[in-house]
């Protein structure tokens, strides 16, 4: 009889491992996909909601943030499962998708930012981390085009 055919323990493992893992990806992937459905309907109750109740038809500044924040939350959502089925795809981490996340993030954050409850400092740095998620991007980009 040949051993060839009968995997060793560590090779078990490390396919019992990587099934699990799988696994594992495959229900965030669907609890992702729940969460944004949800997410999705209650972004149109949201806007039904603010429609319907007077002035009708007219959103104050309040609600136009709400939703706009809402909407790039959402946003954020789709790109993480994107890079949910990326690393399903390739079993690697995208770093460009990831940035892109959080860029949108900080993005979100600035649009719903209350400027009177931060000092300067805060905004300061904000806006630093935004510089660096932009040319962290964009070199990464550049990386990426340079060596096609």
């Amino acid at each position: 009889m040949s051993t060839e055919s009968t995997p060793s323990p560590g090779g078990r493992l490390s396919l019992f491992i990587k099934k699990f893992e799988r696994a594992v990806v495959v229900s965030i992937i669907v609890m992702m996909m729940v969460v944004l459905a949800l997410s999705t309907l209650e972004l149109g109750w949201i806007i039904v909601k603010d429609i319907i109740t007077p002035p009708i038809l007219l959103l104050e500044v309040d609600e136009l943030l709400e939703i706009f924040g809402f909407v790039l939350l959402i946003l954020i959502g789709v790109e993480l499962l994107e890079t949910i089925k990326a690393y399903l795809r390739d079993n690697v981490v995208h770093v460009e998708i990831v940035l892109e996340v959080a860029l949108i993030a900080i993005a979100r954050k600035v649009i719903v930012l209350d400027l009177s409850k931060y000092d300067g400092v805060s905004v300061l740095a904000v806006a630093g981390l935004i510089v660096a998620l932009a040319g962290a991007l964009f070199l990464r980009a550049a990386r990426s085009r340079f060596h096609r």
